[in-house]
C-alpha cells in the first residue's frame, strides 16, 4: 500500500486514479428518491440512495429520508450514511434515529451548521431542549465535551408518543472542513479510535449514523479508514487489504463516497498511518493525542486566524470572468458609440437653413410649415430652435435603438452565465 501511494504521489496521478474508481462505480436506480413528493427531502438533486440499500422510515406515511445502509460483511461493519438534515427533515433524522441505532457520527465543521449545509438538529446549551412536532420525539442536551476540534455530546431522545427515552452518543468533528481534509492523519485517527473506544461501532450495537452535508465526502472517507483498518486487523496478510477494491464495494451502496481526488489521497494516509498501530505499535495512539492538541482551546476560543493567501489563478476563474465580462462589455459600448460618431462630443448641431420663399418642405422631422411665420420668427428663437433638437427626431450620434437592445442582450446573457457559472461550479 505504500508502494502503490508513493508511486501515485511521485506521478502526481491522483486525479486520475479518482477518475478511474468513478468510472468503475456502478449506478443503481434511485426511483424513490426521484418521486415529486420526496424531492423536497433531498438536500443535493445530484446525492440519492439506491432504491436497493436506502432506509426505510416505520412510523410515518412517508417511509422516504436520503440515507443508505452500507453492509462491509468481512468486517462486520454496517453503517447509515445521510445527508446533512434539512429544516423540514430533522424529525425525520430523529425517527430514523430511534428506529435503528444508538449513536450518531457528524463529520463537519462547526460553522456550516446552516440550512445550505446541515440545518441545526439538536439543541443548543442555552435551548437544553428541542421538541420535533412532525415526528413527536423531544431531544434533550445532557452533557458536552468540548476538544479543540471535536465534541462529545450525550443527548436523550424521548418518544413522545410512548414516553421511552434512550441515550444517544453524538461525536462530532468540528473543523473538517466541506470538500476539505482534516489538519493531519493523526488528528482524524485519534478522533476515530475516539468513536471506536465507545463501543459505537461494534455489530451488535447496530449501524451508526454517519453524516456530513451530502453523506458521501467526509463521511465517506471516515467509514473508509474506519473499514480498511478493520480488515487489515482481520486478516492474516493486512497487504491483502486494497482501498480502491473496498471504496467500489462500498460504492454499491451509496453513490458517490469519496468527493475529491484529496480526500482519496488522505485516506491513504490515514490507512497507512492507522496500519502501523494495528501491526502492533501501541505507542502511537498516545502521539495522535499529543499531535492532535486535543485539549487546547477550541477554535470559537482563540484568535483569528490569518488571511488565506491570494488564490491559484485557476481558482480565481470566477473573478477573471467577471472581469473579462465587464471589460467586454465596456470595450462593446465604447465601439458602439464610436461606430455612430467619432466626433460625437465636439460636434454641435447646426441651425436649420429656411426653405426658398413659398416653399412647403418635409425634413423628415418637422411638418411643413407657413413660411411667412418662419420669417417673421424672432433671431433669439432661431437660435434656440438651433441649439435644441427638435421633439421626435433622433439626436445624431446617438444609439441607433437596435444596437442599444443588442448591447442589453448580451450584457444579460452574459451574466447569467457568469451566475450559473459561479454557483454550479
Amino acid at each position: 500500500m505504500e508502494a502503490e501511494f508513493r508511486e501515485i504521489d511521485e506521478n502526481g496521478s491522483w486525479s486520475a486514479v479518482y477518475q478511474e474508481i468513478r468510472q468503475q462505480s456502478c449506478e443503481l436506480p434511485c426511483k424513490v428518491a426521484k418521486l415529486p413528493q420526496n424531492k423536497n427531502r433531498n438536500r443535493y438533486r445530484d446525492v440519492s440512495p439506491f432504491d436497493h440499500s436506502r432506509i426505510c422510515l416505520q412510523l410515518g406515511t412517508n417511509d422516504y429520508i436520503n440515507a443508505s445502509l452500507i453492509t462491509i460483511e468481512e468486517a462486520q461493519r454496517n453503517y447509515i450514511l445521510t445527508q446533512g438534515p434539512l429544516p423540514n427533515t430533522c424529525g425525520n433524522f430523529w425517527e430514523m434515529v430511534w428506529e435503528i441505532c444508538k449513536e450518531l457520527v457528524a463529520c463537519m465543521r462547526c460553522g456550516l451548521f446552516t440550512s445550505v449545509k446541515c440545518a441545526q438538529y439538536w439543541p443548543h446549551r442555552e435551548e437544553r431542549d428541542a421538541i420535533f412536532e412532525d415526528t413527536n420525539f423531544k431531544l434533550t442536551l445532557v452533557s458536552e465535551d468540548i476538544k479543540s476540534y471535536y465534541t462529545v455530546r450525550q443527548l436523550e431522545l424521548e418518544n413522545l408518543s410512548t414516553e421511552e427515552t434512550r441515550e444517544i452518543l453524538h461525536f462530532h468533528y468540528t473543523t473538517w472542513p466541506d470538500f476539505g481534509v482534516p489538519e493531519s492523519p493523526a488528528s482524524f485517527l485519534n478522533f476515530l479510535f475516539k468513536v471506536r473506544e465507545s463501543g459505537c461501532l461494534n455489530s451488535d450495537q447496530g449501524p451508526v449514523v454517519v453524516h456530513c452535508s451530502a453523506g458521501i465526502g467526509r463521511s465517506g472517507t471516515f467509514c473508509l479508514v474506519d473499514t480498511c483498518l478493520l480488515l487489515m486487523s482481520l486478516r492474516k496478510d493486512p497487504s491483502l487489504v486494497r482501498i480502491r477494491e473496498v471504496l467500489l464495494e462500498m460504492r454499491r451502496y451509496r453513490m458517490g463516497l469519496i468527493q475529491t481526488a484529496d480526500q482519496l489521497r488522505f485516506s491513504y494516509l490515514a490507512v497507512i498511518e492507522g496500519a502501523k498501530y494495528i501491526k502492533g505499535d501501541s505507542s502511537l495512539q498516545e502521539s495522535w493525542k499529543e499531535l492532535s492538541n486535543e485539549e487546547d482551546d477550541p477554535p470559537e476560543f482563540t484568535p483569528p486566524p490569518p488571511l488565506p493567501p491570494p488564490r491559484e489563478p485557476h481558482n480565481g476563474r470566477i473573478d477573471n470572468l467577471v472581469q473579462e465580462f465587464f471589460g467586454g462589455i465596456k470595450a462593446l459600448l465604447y465601439s458602439c458609440r464610436s461606430s455612430q460618431d467619432p466626433d460625437l462630443r465636439q460636434r454641435k448641431v447646426a441651425a436649420p437653413q429656411p426653405p426658398a420663399d413659398g416653399a412647403d418642405q418635409l425634413d423628415g422631422c418637422v411638418g411643413s410649415q407657413d413660411h411667412a411665420s418662419r420669417v417673421s420668427a424672432k433671431p433669439q428663437e432661431q437660435n434656440e430652435a438651433a441649439e435644441q433638437p427638435q421633439k421626435g427626431c433622433p439626436v445624431p450620434g446617438t444609439w441607433a435603438p437596435l444596437v442599444t437592445n443588442v448591447c442589453l442582450c448580451t450584457a444579460l446573457a452574459v451574466s447569467a452565465y457568469v451566475c450559473y457559472r459561479a454557483y454550479f461550479h
